[in-house]
């Protein structure tokens, strides 16, 4: 069979995986804190017809040059599907309740809900740029999937977290009393409250995750995303502090994904695609002539 047929499936199979990708772009064009995805493609291995061979040398004398090695390849492969985490544009709400992050970082989410402070590398995990929170029943600040927003215990008398938190040695759900009378959230992730005596009171400071590289997180479908081994984690931090994201509250980070990148690249698939399958039919076409032969 032709080598040519071949490579025209290996084609078509790439260019219906970047299709998968472009549609799932477009389809979460509008959907808070999505990341885009990017197929790249690479060669297959070629098949070596003839070998490099070096320049000739006779008597010291060079009478015939160097001849390169003749190869044909035999089609493409899927070489990475990436998360571009670019900053997407913030679309304001005026919902005190809605964080954009302004730079590099994740919310930090857990699904146990535990009173106290506890130990962060015992709490189920896992992380979003979609700041749309809401307050449950009993004051916690939750997502749309109720998993609760982590953030530091504030010392009330200095308004900042105990040294040791910055290392990520203690963290906590950050609860709003039912009992306030209002609430703000600062740049910095503090979030302040008037109690039911008109007395300014600290709930805590929203934390934020570091990676190192967040384009290996795992997408858990949600607007969510868990650790891999490849993500690089290097703890929590403050907003704010050492070069770190600010969070604004009343706006929301929206999608990066470009529609008119998206439907270039969709036809730049679509006619890889066709080409591909004309491959397979010219192909078909001398197969066919071959097999003409025998009448």
């Amino acid at each position: 069979m032709l080598r040519s047929m071949y490579a025209g499936i290996s084609g078509m199979k790439n260019f219906q995986t970047k299709l998968d990708v472009i549609g799932n772009n477009i389809a979460n064009v509008n959907t808070t804190g999505f990341k885009k995805g990017r197929v790249t493609f690479q060669e297959m291995m070629s098949q070596t017809m003839t070998g490099a061979q070096g320049p000739v040398v006779n008597n010291n004398t060079q009478v015939l040059g160097g001849i390169n090695a003749s190869q044909v390849g035999l089609g493409s492969q899927l070489g990475t599907i990436d998360n571009i985490q670019t900053q997407g544009f913030r679309q304001t709400t005026n919902n005190p309740l809605d964080f954009a992050i302004e730079g590099d970082g994740m919310f930090v989410l857990a699904r146990d809900l535990v009173q106290t402070v506890v130990d962060f590398e015992d709490m189920n995990i896992s992380y979003s740029r979609a700041g749309n929170f809401y307050l449950d029943e009993d004051g916690n600040v939750v997502n749309p999937q109720g998993l609760y927003l982590i953030g530091y215990a504030v010392n009330e008398g200095t308004g900042t977290p105990p040294v040791d938190t910055v290392d990520y040695g203690l963290v906590t759900p950050i609860n709003i009393p039912d009992t306030a009378q209002s609430f703000s959230v600062q740049t910095n992730g503090t979030v302040n409250y008037i109690d039911e005596n008109g007395n300014n009171r600290i709930a805590g400071q929203v934390a934020l995750a570091n990676f190192s590289n967040p384009a290996g997180l795992l997408k858990d479908g949600g607007n969510l995303y868990l650790d891999s081994e490849n993500a690089g984690f290097t703890g929590l931090v403050v907003p704010e502090q050492e070069g770190a994201a600010s969070i604004i509250s009343g706006s929301l980070e929206m999608s990066n994904v470009d529609l008119a990148e998206e439907f270039t690249e969709m036809i730049t698939a679509q006619r890889g695609f066709q080409a591909n399958t004309r491959i397979i039919t010219t192909s078909d076409e001398i197969l066919q002539e071959l097999v003409n032969l025998k009448r």
